[in-house]
């Protein structure tokens, strides 16, 4: 499923200002800024903010604050923990959900493509419904090319959310395709498109997804 889903990431990026046309796909917009502060050789701070934009992109109903910590353990793996803190629109209300987390994240090289398998469990609180643990594996491969002096990089990816609830359940998938590039030695950004497949009470909603992200390092 992952490998067609990849092989089919450059059709899904140049389908995206069609795909949001239709009625039943929701067009939004998501923008990420984050900070990554290098502490030593092994460890790292990193800080980022994310803001939503739903209904066509004319409703803002989400955003959420991150801060945690990375340790190499070597160039194959890298672990950490941190938390998020999360303002959701419920029913025209902001809501609040408290999130810490842990992660592991895999890395290797073939034949010049990046690959990285991260592995997130997150303990969610809130005040307006039961908590629960929710796992997500997401998995990237970025190419073995880069263009102009950006360094332009396309790359690809796909996370799989699992909820622990009443229920156990496959409940969201966000397939990526985009570009990140270097607009100086410590600014980078990328753009990407990502398709959001969410399992509602009876059916699954879809999201098509314009999405920006700029990173600091330090």
């Amino acid at each position: 499923m992952r490998k067609a889903a990849l092989a089919l990431g450059l059709f899904f990026f140049f389908m995206v200002f069609k795909a949001y046309a239709f009625d039943d796909h929701d067009f939004q917009v998501w923008n990420t800024e984050s900070e990554e502060f290098k502490l030593n050789k092994d460890w790292k701070l990193t800080l980022d903010q994310e803001f939503r934009w739903a209904d066509n992109a004319h409703r803002f109903f989400y955003q959420h604050y991150e801060g945690g910590l990375v340790y190499s353990l070597n160039k194959y793996l890298s672990l950490g923990g941190g938390y998020r803190h999360v303002l959701e629109d419920k029913k025209d209300k902001f809501k609040v959900e408290n999130e810490p987390f842990i992660f592991a994240t895999l890395f290797w090289d073939i034949l010049g493509f990046k690959f990285d398998d991260r592995n997130r469990m997150e303990y969610r609180h809130f005040d307006y419904q039961t908590d629960g643990w929710r796992y997500r594996n997401k998995f990237t491969v970025k190419l073995p090319w880069k263009f102009t002096k950006l360094q332009i990089q396309p790359y690809f990816s796909d996370e799989v959310f699992v909820t622990f609830e009443a229920i156990n359940q496959f409940s969201q998938n966000r397939f990526f395709s985009g570009v990140g590039m270097a607009l100086t030695k410590h600014i980078k950004t990328e753009i990407y498109y990502m398709l959001q497949s969410k399992k509602s009470t009876d059916a699954w909603i879809e999201a098509n997804v314009l999405g920006t992200k700029l990173k600091f390092s330090f």
